[in-house]
This record gives C-alpha cells, sequence and structure tokens, in this order.
C-alpha cells in the first residue's frame, strides 16, 4: 500500500485501505497486479489515467512506421543515373525505410535478362554496409524486383 504522498503503508486488508483512500477523498488503484500481494496507490484515478494516456502517446511519438519505398531502374542504366538511384536508396535505408527495387524491361531488352540481373546485383552489393536484402531478385512478367531492407 502507497499512500498519496508516495509514501509506504504496508500490507493492509482491502476494505482498511479503501476507507483510508475515502479518508482523502481520493480513488483506491492497483498499480501492480502481478506481484504479491498486489500493489496499490491512493491517487486521483482520472489524474492517473490522464498520465498513463499521456506517457502512450509520448511513446508513440517516436516510434518510427517502416515504409516501403520502390525504386525504379532499367537494365541499360547510365552511370550518372545509377549513382543519384543508389544515393537515393542509401537516403531511404538511412531512414530506416525498405526499397523495392524494381527493374523494367522493355520490348527486346526481355532477351537480356542477364544485363538486368547483373543492375541489381551491383546495387545489392554497394548498398552491403547499410542494408540487406529481403527478398532476393525474382522475375515476375518484364519486372525483376527485390525488397532491401535496413541493418
Amino acid at each position: 500500500m502507497i499512500g498519496p504522498g508516495g509514501e509506504q503503508l504496508g500490507i493492509m486488508p482491502t476494505e482498511k485501505a479503501l476507507s483510508l483512500a475515502s479518508q482523502y477523498d481520493l480513488d483506491l488503484v492497483e498499480v501492480a497486479e502481478q506481484t504479491q500481494p498486489p500493489v496499490c496507490k491512493i491517487l486521483d484515478f482520472s489524474k492517473f489515467k490522464y498520465e498513463q494516456e499521456k506517457k502512450e502517446r509520448q511513446a508513440r511519438k517516436h516510434q518510427h512506421q517502416t515504409k516501403l519505398k520502390e525504386i525504379r531502374i532499367m537494365p541499360n542504366i547510365k552511370e550518372h543515373d545509377y549513382q543519384v538511384k543508389l544515393k537515393q536508396m542509401f537516403s531511404f535505408l538511412s531512414k530506416k525505410d525498405k526499397v523495392k527495387l524494381t527493374l523494367l524491361f522493355r520490348g527486346r531488352q526481355m532477351e537480356h535478362i542477364d544485363l538486368g540481373k547483373k543492375v541489381v546485383e551491383r546495387f545489392i552489393s554497394d548498398i552491403q554496409g547499410i542494408g540487406e536484402v529481403e527478398k532476393s531478385p525474382v522475375l515476375e512478367g518484364r519486372m525483376m524486383s527485390a525488397i532491401i531492407s535496413p541493418k
């Protein structure tokens, strides 16, 4: 049993604790039910509830929702474009977002799937320090995609 000022009142029966709480015009709140005997505190229940909600809001504010970002490339990507996309991927991964790397084949590019696979594997090897492959490159129709998650 804990009093309204935070002082220890010791172990007591429930009826005595309830009468003590009514003397202070406060509520008897069970704080830790897992312990034996359970810990109860004399306090204003509405204020206690408000403080709990405030703590939960604060905890939710500091959570990060992981998003799936997509980067689309072609098998015949030039070096500068490659570097721009790589830099973009680094920024997504540093913000703890997952990245879906999608390589699109057009027309006769489907005959050279091996070139596209080399480009995807180059991306994967370049981000080795900051990210890891969650789903390896898979060809689905005219698209080859891989999912990369942050380390």
